[in-house]
Parts: C-alpha cells; sequence; structure tokens
C-alpha cells in the first residue's frame, strides 16, 4: 500500500482518482481548500483534509505531506482571474513541490493539458493566457526538480465516460475531440504504479489503445 497525496482533492479528476486509488488499496489522503467538500471526498474513500494550497508556506505544506510517498497536483484556480491563477497554477504549485521534496515524498504527478510549454503560442490577449503561461513555469519548474516526476497533458477535458483507451502524444488538433476526466484519472493512477514513467511528459487523448500499452516506454 502506498501513501498518495491529491492536492485539488474536490475536482472531478481528482474525485475519480482518487475512487480508483482506494479500490486498489492504496491510503489517499484529498486535500481541499472548502470543508463543505469533505462528504464527497470521503465518499471516495480517500481521507479529507483541509488545505488552502493558495496561502499555505512552503513549510505548512510539507508538513501536510508528511508520511506520503507520492503527490499528484490536480488543483487549478479556475480561470478568470489572471492573479490568482499564477497564484495558483503557478506559484503554490511550485511551493508545492518543495515541500514534496522537504517532506519526503519523492514521487510526483502534475496533471498539467496538452500543449503546456514556454512557446504555447496563445496570446496575451486570450483568456487562457494566463493558465498557459503558468502551467509552462510550474511544469519547467518541476523537470528541474530531484522529484521522480511525471507531467501529464490530457486534451480538452470532457465528462465523457473513461474508456480506459488513449492516444498518445496525438497530432496538432487531434486532441481537440477531447480526454475524459475519468480517463485522465486512470492515466495518473497508471502511473503511479509505474516507476518507468519518471522523468517523462505524457500527453494523451481519447483513443483506441489500452493505457497500460500507450503508456508503455518509447522504443
Amino acid at each position: 500500500m502506498t501513501r498518495i497525496a491529491i492536492i485539488g482533492g474536490h475536482g472531478k479528476v481528482a474525485l475519480h482518482l482518487s475512487t480508483l486509488l482506494t479500490e486498489e488499496g492504496h491510503d489517499v489522503t484529498s486535500f481541499i481548500r472548502n470543508p463543505d467538500h469533505a462528504a464527497d471526498v470521503a465518499q471516495t474513500g480517500a481521507t479529507p483534509s483541509v488545505l488552502d494550497i493558495e496561502n499555505s508556506t512552503t513549510a505548512a505544506i510539507a508538513e501536510a505531506l508528511k508520511g506520503h510517498d507520492a503527490v499528484v497536483w490536480s488543483a487549478g484556480a479556475g480561470g478568470g482571474n489572471p492573479a490568482r491563477t499564477f497564484a495558483v497554477d503557478r506559484d503554490a504549485a511550485i511551493r508545492s513541490m518543495d515541500a514534496a521534496v522537504q517532506a519526503g515524498a519523492d514521487r510526483y504527478v502534475m496533471v498539467s493539458y496538452l500543449g503546456a510549454r514556454r512557446d504555447h503560442g496563445v496570446p496575451e490577449s486570450n483568456g487562457f493566457f494566463a493558465y498557459a503561461e503558468a502551467k509552462a513555469a510550474a511544469d519547467e519548474y518541476l523537470r528541474g526538480t530531484d522529484l521522480s516526476w511525471t507531467i501529464l497533458g490530457p486534451g480538452t477535458l470532457t465528462n465523457k465516460p473513461g474508456t480506459g483507451l488513449i492516444k498518445v502524444d496525438p497530432n496538432p488538433g487531434e486532441g481537440d475531440g477531447g480526454t475524459s476526466r475519468s480517463n485522465t484519472a486512470i492515466v495518473a493512477a497508471a502511473v503511479l504504479d509505474l516507476p518507468e514513467t519518471a522523468g517523462r511528459t505524457i500527453e494523451f487523448c481519447d483513443g483506441s489503445l489500452p493505457v497500460a500499452a500507450a503508456l508503455e516506454s518509447p522504443a
């Protein structure tokens, strides 16, 4: 059994993920900002824990992560406020990485998005710009840490049922058809069980290949 911390535990991907992980026998702590969400988290089998990630110091996050083997970042500001987007999706995410190092939680899985990179091409006038900038900075920082990291880049998230079938490294525009949140959770759960996915950025969308086969290391 592995102790896994999920940051952003009330998000739809996180709720799917905590259900999968607890069913696999893992001990899951889901960190949430709003205590009113605790009951929803508890229904997945995870242990809810209130932590305002946006305003928590690195030391406070490290204390919360003590005793965990792995961390999954699935939090987000939700858009609409660029300052808050940078505060959560960039700054708090980076603090969580430093905290994971301090806490000895070596495995770190980042839920990012398909196309996240410094040269993302999103114009500054676009409402998505702050998120694209924040995620690019957080992903780049993670790659520079000593953590055993994996970055997941799902396509546009949908609420379609999870099939467990994906396509890795889709061509430009191919991921626009969407990636179900359930499939995203299936991929996150899978990489946590696959140490060989450490050090990889895995971009994917819904497809036709079983997750286990799709995640096999490229030759």
